[in-house]
Order: C-alpha cells, then sequence, then structure tokens
C-alpha cells in the first residue's frame, strides 16, 4: 500500500481546515489537507463572518479584495425582520450587527455577511498556492504512537497510508475522526429539526422596500426563517420538521415548492429549487479538544445553534489559535504543553458561544408567544407584547463585545499576579491590553501610511511593543531573538501614534512593554521598566512556550 508522509494531516475542507493549512503554509509547516466531499462546499450554509475572523484571514494572507467583492452589501444585510410573509405585513426589524465606519475604531475589517458557499473557494485558492487540497479523499481511521500518527485514507483510485507527525480532524460536525476516538459532545443533541430548501430567486422586487438578510415568517401554516444569501439570487428558506414522525423522502421538490410559494405569499417570483437537506440544531462542545497528537477544532469539537452566527468563525479562530503552536513545537523552540494550552484557551471560548446561541435561540421564542398572545387577546396588548418581543433580540444582533473580547483566562499567558483581562460583555467590546485578550487595534502611521495596528503583527513570530523610553525592553528582545522570534515594536521609531490613542490602549507607560503572541493575543504585559528586562524576557516566553 502506498504511504505518504507530511508533518501535519488536516482532514477537512471547510473553513476551519483551509485556514488550518494556510497558516502552517504561512509558518513554513508543510501539510496535507484531504477532504470526503468531491467538490467544495456549493449550497448555501453559513453566512456571517465577524471581525476577527477577517483579521486573521487579513493576517494569513487572503485575499481581502475578493473577500470585500464576495460579501453582501450592507444596505442589502444590514437589517432582520418579521413578517407574515415576505410579501405580507411587517411586524418589525432589528439592525443586523455594526456593520457601518464607526466599527473601525475597534477593528479594520468590520463584520460581513459572507456567504459560505463564496467563502471556501476564496481560502482554498490561498491555499492552493503551497499545498493541494485532495477532494473525494475520505478518512477512514488511523493509529497514532509516540511519533506520529499513521492514517488510513480512501482515496478515488483505491486506499492509501499518510504518516504525519501531527492530526487536525476539522471534519465536521459529524466528525468520523472524533467518533473514532471515542470522545464524546455535551450538551443537547437535538434542540429542533428544519429542513434546510435552498433555491434560486432574485426577490428583490419583492423586498427592494425593506431589504435585510433574515425574514423570519409569521403566518399560520407558513412559520419559518428566509436567509437572503444574494437577494437577487441566492435564498434558503428553514422549514421546521419532526424526523420523529417524518421522512426527508416527505419532502419533495414539490412539496419544498409549496412550502417556499406559501412562505412567499405570493406566486409572482419565479424560484428553483436547488437542494433540500434535513439539519439538526444542538449546543455541543467536546469534552477535550486533544488526544495524543490528534486535534479537534471546528464543527469537530463544537456545534452551536445559528441565532449569533458563531460556528464558522469559532473553527477559523481555532485554527489560528492552534496552527502557531504546532510550528512553535516543530521548530523545536516549545515544548508539548505549549500544545496542551490549545485545549485550555479554546474549550471555554466555545462554552460562551455556545450558551450565547442558544440564549439566542430560546429567546426568538418569545416573538411566537407574543404572537399568540395578539391572536388572542386585546389587539392593544398584544401589538405592545410582539414590539417588546422583537425589541427584545436586539442582544442576538449586536454581538461586538462577544465576537472581539473574548480573553483566555489561563494557557499560553504570564500574568505576574495581574487580575485577568476584563470580559466584554455580549454587545459592548471593552478594549484590552490584559494577558489573554486580543491586543486592541487603533490606526497608527508606519512609514507615512495609516495602517491598523495588527497589521504590524507578524505570526510567524512574538512581537514585543515598546513604549518610546522602552529602549531597553527593545534590546533585549532583540538580543533573546535567536532562541525564540521576537519582534520588537518601539512606538514612536518604528511607527508613530499620532493621538497616543494605541498607548493609551496598551495600558502601559512610556517605558512599558506588551508581549504579543503570534496570534495577537497578549502573552505578558510589564506597564513600565524593570532592572533586568532580558531575564524577566526570557522567563516569561520560557514559561510561555513550556520549556
Amino acid at each position: 500500500m502506498q504511504t505518504m508522509e507530511t508533518p501535519v494531516l488536516i482532514v477537512g475542507a471547510g473553513a476551519a481546515g483551509l485556514t488550518s493549512s494556510l497558516l502552517l503554509s504561512r509558518l513554513g509547516i508543510a501539510n496535507r489537507v484531504v477532504e470526503r466531499r468531491r467538490a467544495p462546499q456549493s449550497a448555501p450554509a453559513a453566512h456571517v463572518v465577524n471581525a476577527r475572523t477577517f483579521e486573521i484571514f487579513r493576517a494569513a494572507g487572503v485575499d481581502m479584495d475578493a473577500i470585500a467583492a464576495a460579501c453582501q452589501d450592507p444596505a442589502d444585510a444590514g437589517q432582520v425582520l418579521w413578517v407574515t410573509t415576505l410579501a405580507g405585513e411587517e411586524l418589525g426589524r432589528l439592525p443586523f450587527e455594526r456593520q457601518g465606519d464607526d466599527t473601525l475604531a475597534f477593528t479594520p475589517t468590520p463584520l460581513r455577511s459572507l456567504s459560505q458557499h463564496r467563502l471556501e473557494p476564496i481560502l482554498g485558492a490561498a491555499v492552493r498556492v503551497s499545498t493541494d487540497v485532495d477532494y473525494g479523499h475520505e478518512w477512514v481511521r488511523a493509529t497514532q504512537d509516540s511519533r506520529g500518527v499513521t492514517s488510513r485514507i480512501r482515496g478515488r483510485d483505491g486506499e492509501y497510508e499518510v504518516r504525519s507527525r501531527w492530526l487536525i480532524a476539522a471534519d465536521g460536525a459529524g466528525s468520523p475522526v472524533r467518533t473514532a476516538l471515542g470522545i464524546a459532545p455535551i450538551g443537547p443533541d437535538r434542540l429542533q429539526s428544519f429542513i434546510m430548501i435552498h433555491f434560486e430567486a432574485n426577490l428583490r422586487p419583492l423586498v427592494c422596500h425593506r431589504a435585510g438578510v433574515l425574514y423570519w415568517t409569521t403566518a399560520p401554516g407558513a412559520t419559518g426563517t428566509f436567509v437572503a444569501h444574494e437577494i437577487d439570487s441566492t435564498w434558503v428558506y428553514m422549514h421546521a420538521w419532526d424526523p420523529d414522525r417524518e421522512s426527508v423522502d416527505d419532502y419533495s421538490e414539490s412539496v419544498c415548492a409549496a412550502i417556499v410559494r406559501g412562505a412567499l405569499g405570493t406566486d409572482a417570483y419565479p424560484f428553483r429549487i436547488r437542494t433540500v437537506r434535513p439539519w439538526t440544531m444542538t449546543a455541543q462542545v467536546v469534552e477535550r479538544y486533544r488526544e495524543g497528537r490528534i486535534f479537534l477544532v471546528g464543527d469537530a469539537a463544537h456545534r452551536f445553534p445559528p441565532t449569533g452566527g458563531l460556528g464558522l468563525n469559532t473553527g477559523v479562530q481555532d485554527a489560528h489559535n492552534l496552527a502557531w503552536k504546532i510550528a512553535a513545537v516543530e521548530a523545536g523552540c516549545a515544548g508539548d504543553g505549549l500544545l496542551d494550552s490549545y485545549v485550555a484557551e479554546r474549550r471555554p471560548v466555545a462554552q460562551r458561544n455556545a450558551d450565547v446561541s442558544l440564549q439566542n435561540a430560546l429567546r426568538i421564542g418569545e416573538v411566537y408567544q407574543a404572537l399568540a398572545e395578539l391572536r388572542d387577546a386585546a389587539p392593544a396588548r398584544g401589538a405592545d407584547a410582539l414590539r417588546r418581543a422583537i425589541a427584545n433580540q436586539a442582544e442576538h444582533f449586536d454581538m461586538l463585545g462577544l465576537q472581539l473580547g473574548f480573553a483566555y483566562d489561563a494557557g499560553a499567558i504570564v500574568r505576574n499576579g495581574a487580575p485577568p483581562a476584563v470580559v466584554s460583555s455580549v454587545r459592548e467590546y471593552v478594549p484590552s491590553a490584559a494577558p489573554g485578550a486580543r491586543v486592541p487595534h487603533a490606526w497608527v502611521r508606519r512609514a507615512g501610511v495609516r495602517v491598523s495596528s495588527l497589521d504590524l503583527l507578524p505570526y510567524d513570530r512574538f512581537t514585543l511593543i515598546v513604549g518610546p523610553a522602552g529602549e531597553a525592553w527593545a534590546d533585549a528582545a532583540t538580543a533573546i531573538t535567536k532562541a525564540t522570534a521576537v519582534a520588537p515594536l518601539v512606538i514612536g521609531r518604528d511607527l508613530d501614534d499620532p493621538d497616543g490613542r494605541w498607548l493609551r490602549l496598551l495600558d502601559i507607560g512610556t517605558d512599558g512593554a506588551v508581549l504579543v503572541r503570534p496570534d495577537q493575543h497578549v502573552a505578558w504585559r510589564s506597564r513600565g521598566a524593570a532592572a533586568s528586562p532580558r531575564g524577566i524576557l526570557t522567563n516569561v516566553l520560557g514559561s510561555i512556550l513550556s520549556r
């Protein structure tokens, strides 16, 4: 049997798997991607890509012009609405996330609606510059020992083996790798089931006066949700179904067409059914993310309700956290304990995201309860209850604090007795440079060009941000860089911080320093000078890198 070798085998070519490959390649770590699907994602799935994920793509060298061209215009995707039918009465609306220029104070890349089937080809093109993606190749099983993992793969021309030092399982919610390892997801495994009806139609003439990305239809017999992936062409309708009493086979094309037509509330707009598939809403996080040399990322590690759009984003951020750690161990500059920090850091984030997504899903039920009151009670009282119920959904569609403000309480960080980073609320992001937090974004100038501070932080090394009077810290970073790649970045020397905003956000004095990891999370901070900067920095890095 043919045997291939690669440092890292990635199982799954969704967003998390492709991002893992892209980041590893950027770090000089060869890898191989296998995907059981015979082609990239073709049907719409996830569609919310948040600011932090775009920041990661930006740092990874993804073509951001192509990304921007694939995103929906916020004028089309800036609202969510409740209607009787798509052609019927509007019951209420809310803004969909913060997509305006005001968000540029916190991130260079605000959230957008970008459908997964349009995102993955862009990521795939970036990956294929250095790595092949083998579609139609199914992971079958694996054994591992102290030096690596041997995987059996079923390809288009038969089975073969891949010997890798590490395996990243990015193989989706049903993860065969996770199942083979006996790792159990924890949490409710069936909150609600849906038939996802993907259809093509130009519905702009129907919705142009109230363009939005989500429409909840509430008319009796037509209750569900439209997702406008592209108003002019690509839609999904989510129709609740009961798999204990119904079969997927009951949902023929003609039945699905009747469901869509009823929810549209009009026969005036032709459409074509493209795909029909079942989907079950869950809220689960696996008990552990690592088994020896095998790591779970993305939906293989966690499954959320779609109410929040956090699934794809959390998976990409898993990859961002893990890739540099594997590279550090591969390079011999970190111990195995650094890889354990992946679990310690990412699992709590996934659990919070699962909990918030579940709360959002349950809260939507308030709208339907209010509608029942509207039908059964006095009209004025019912209408007031409906307005309150819709207004109470606002947090669901305004989650900047959760998206940018997550911080690691434990793992590859050194606090020196400092309190944990302030945890942002779901809605309100509080910039922080405490250890564990994403380093704050600010607009600065380098060589006369306005750039995001995040663009100055390379993914292949640590960065020591130093205040204008902190040259001793910069000298220490330069002195130890042979043992650990640390790039000093001195405010006032290497960049201009015209209004001092970044220095204030970093919360250090002019002689202080902030050590930032390759994934842009703060590893350690000193608000001022120290007697032995080189010794302190050496000890801090030794602790972070488990050596």
